[in-house]
């Protein structure tokens, strides 16, 4: 693992412990800066990441707090409290 992808995993660790203190800036703010590191390197972000920070607001989602999550068809949404909606599938089992 590179520099790049330990400190994104770092700031993500960051972000989540930020988030759940209620501190939501200083999670956006990392959020901001794990997508900055990405970009830079050429990586792609971890899936746990994707899922748990929403694209239009950088915000770091805690379901139940500024987050709701759905399950709507074969697929879930996950709805900021901005208004983005992100989707993606699940597989019943």
């Amino acid at each position: 693992m590179g520099v790049a992808e330990e400190r994104i995993d770092r700031l993500h660790d960051l972000a989540r412990a930020a988030a759940s203190e209620c501190e939501h800036e200083r999670a956006r703010h990392y959020v901001r800066l794990a997508r900055r590191i990405a970009e830079r390197n050429r990586l792609s972000l971890p899936r746990t990441f994707k899922r748990f920070t929403c694209d239009a607001c950088d915000a770091y989602l805690v379901p139940g707090k500024n987050a709701r999550v759905r399950l709507q068809d074969g697929h879930v949404v996950v709805t900021c409290d901005c208004g983005h909606q992100a989707r993606y599938p699940y597989e019943e089992q």
